[in-house]
């Protein structure tokens, strides 16, 4: 049985009681959410070696991060070392984007080397094989797409995602009303062209139970993709990206009737004060599926600094329930991202994905800050590096001052507000 039939079933997984214990909630909590589709458990069956992890309402917002090989740079071994950072500075899941080199190989080997659950975008395999082959990607046929969406499951991978909304009418919404920037989602892309040049429907929406067979038999998670996000804050919440939020709700029902859990990835660049919008339509549309949001970006001339914009935008949106952050690193249009953009995405996510855990409400967030302001009044330097986001950075950062005794650091030394407040009369 898949995770959602449990939890129909009225029982408790091990996975669950695992998710519960590691959320700091009742494992009914889990259960119950997993039933009502507003939470879910991600791990493939067959990926027994990592723990199982809860993503959605009333849980903490979750950080993702994605690595990946390109044909200008396919290293494997930079890839496995951007999979300890990932660990490292405490991400909760990685995607491989893999375009570049053997690409189920390295996926084989992020999977072995990884602790943390595994996403992944089956169509980018799907058309590198096309082209490794001298193919043009819209040649590529339905079955191409489904034996890679079945290779990825056997390997182990914990969710896809998958772009099928992107059809011949959420697509003609676009061309109808126009953007600045058309399709920006390079799955989107990819089956965009094919359907024009074959004159035929997206297969991962015309087959769509084809494609939840395979999700059950793995139980992997289905991460409805936004294949037709805005690029640009000028395309944000245009009727093309909408449509295809209409088609992603009706496949959530679909999904869940077939016993398959689902989540729904969302836009990309959202201008800020369209934000909170954006998530009660997908909780609206989509019946209160977790929601996945890249960023949100709420500006485009930030380049190099896009992890900051990104931050902005995640807390936002998960103030207002997005429930997982995609993170975008410095690099994000200018780069595939090194090993310290790596990193810098996913602090920079991971503060956002904190301030929205306050905002929400979400068991242990406010009690970190609390504490913190506790070991800042003790000047207890040891307990605000441990708990800080990134104790590295902290602890390199910290200059104690010697006219204050240790007590205070360079920036106020003997001056400090604190050490003043607490001296006698």
């Amino acid at each position: 049985m898949t995770q959602l039939e449990t939890a129909r079933k009225n029982r408790i997984s091990e996975e669950m009681e695992i998710c519960a214990g590691q959320e700091g909630v009742a494992p009914e909590f889990i259960r119950k959410g997993v039933e009502d589709g507003n939470i879910v458990v991600v791990r493939n069956r067959k990926h027994t070696s990592v723990l199982p992890l809860a993503i959605g309402k009333g849980l903490k917002t979750k950080v993702n991060a994605n690595i990946g090989t390109s044909k200008d740079r396919s290293d494997l071994d930079l890839e496995l070392k951007k999979v300890k950072v990932c660990v490292a500075a405490k991400a909760d899941t990685i995607m491989d984007l893999s375009t570049g080199g053997d690409i189920r190989a390295i996926r084989k080997a992020i999977i072995s080397q990884s602790s943390l659950i595994i996403g992944t975008v089956p169509i980018y395999q799907a058309a590198a094989y096309m082209l490794n082959s001298k193919r043009a990607i819209v040649e590529m046929s339905a079955d191409d797409m489904f034996d890679v969406i079945e290779e990825h499951g056997e390997d182990g991978v914990d969710f896809i995602t998958v772009h099928c909304g992107v059809t011949k009418r959420s697509v003609g919404c676009i061309e109808d009303e126009g953007r600045r920037l058309g399709i920006v989602s390079r799955g989107g892309t990819f089956l965009s062209k094919w359907m024009e040049y074959n004159g035929k429907e997206n297969p991962l929406y015309e087959q769509y139970d084809r494609l939840l067979e395979i999700a059950m038999s793995y139980d992997m998670v289905l991460s409805l993709g936004d294949g037709l996000r805005p690029g640009c804050i000028a395309d944000a919440t245009d009727r093309g990206q909408v449509e295809e939020l209409i088609l992603l709700g009706e496949l959530t029902k679909r999904a869940r009737d077939y016993g398959v859990q689902v989540m729904i990835e969302g836009p990309g660049h959202v201008p800020i004060k369209e934000i909170k919008a954006n998530i009660k339509l997908e909780k609206s549309l989509c019946h209160g599926a977790p929601f996945y949001v890249l960023g949100p970006i709420p500006t485009d001339i930030a380049p190099g600094y896009d992890h900051i914009t990104a931050a902005i935008g995640g807390a936002i949106a998960g103030s207002e329930g997005a429930d997982f952050l995609c993170y975008v690193t410095p690099s994000e249009h200018l780069r595939l991202p090194l090993l310290e953009d790596v990193k810098e995405g996913i602090i920079a996510s991971r503060i956002a994905a904190h301030i929205a855990d306050i905002a929400k409400g979400v068991h242990g967030a406010l009690e970190k800050d609390l504490l913190m302001a506790k070991y800042r009044d003790e000047f207890n330097w040891t307990g605000q590096i441990k708990l800080s986001i990134d104790p590295e950075k902290t602890e390199a950062f910290l200059e104690k001052s010697e006219s204050a005794s240790d007590e205070g650091c360079t920036m106020c030394g003997e001056f400090c507000a604190i050490k003043l407040g607490k001296t006698k009369k």
